[in-house]
């Protein structure tokens, strides 16, 4: 089916996006495909890019709405009593974070997980496709761009700077979490 939606350019990035994002598994190397028409293709790379923007998110929005719709008691009654809270509360602080972070790198995080808690917790959806757009802008555009940029040699690149991006990824988190500290503290010290 993968070979299918390839074949088909720019429209099957589209479906193959949607698909990928909603949860069902469809291909394990998205980003590779994507910079590989970006090399083959350079002259539809920044459309497939959009697409694949658009696609993830219309994706990751529908596992986000199904996870809110049934989610919410699914976790309450798997979770004892006073866990769910907890974890509840955790995502409030942080979750954006845990999105965004596996949302923009091409790494395998588990992207899907925090999705689904951010719709079981009942974060706003303007948020989360806000975070969801621009995680997916930086990484589909930039895949595109190295593509086109590089050509053959994308994937050498890649390769050899595999552990710069898990780095990179780390170091982005400790730094939006450490803003969210910040945050809070200035919040703090505002109602004293």
């Amino acid at each position: 089916m993968t070979d299918v939606l390839v074949a088909w350019g720019p429209a099957g990035i589209l479906l193959l996006s949607i698909l990928d994002s909603s949860g069902i598994p469809v291909a394990g190397v998205f980003d590779a495909l994507l910079i590989l028409i970006a090399v083959q293709r350079p002259g539809v790379a920044w459309l497939c890019a959009g697409l694949a923007v658009a696609g993830s998110t219309v994706g990751n929005t529908v596992l986000f709405w199904a996870a809110r719709r049934g989610g919410r008691n699914f976790m309450n009654k798997a979770a004892p009593e006073g866990r769910s809270a907890k974890f509840q509360g955790w995502f409030r602080r942080y979750g954006m974070i845990t999105v965004f972070v596996p949302a923009l790198m091409p790494v395998p995080m588990p992207l899907k997980l925090f999705v689904i808690s951010a719709g079981i917790v009942g974060t706003a959806m303007s948020e989360f496709i806000g975070v969801v757009l621009a995680a997916r802008a930086l990484r589909y555009f930039g895949e595109a761009w190295l593509g086109v940029t590089l050509g053959h040699e994308s994937s050498t690149f890649l390769k050899s700077h595999a552990w710069n991006f898990v780095f990179g990824a780390v170091m982005l988190f400790v730094m939006l979490y450490l803003f969210v500290l910040m945050r809070e503290r200035g919040r703090g010290d505002a109602s004293l």
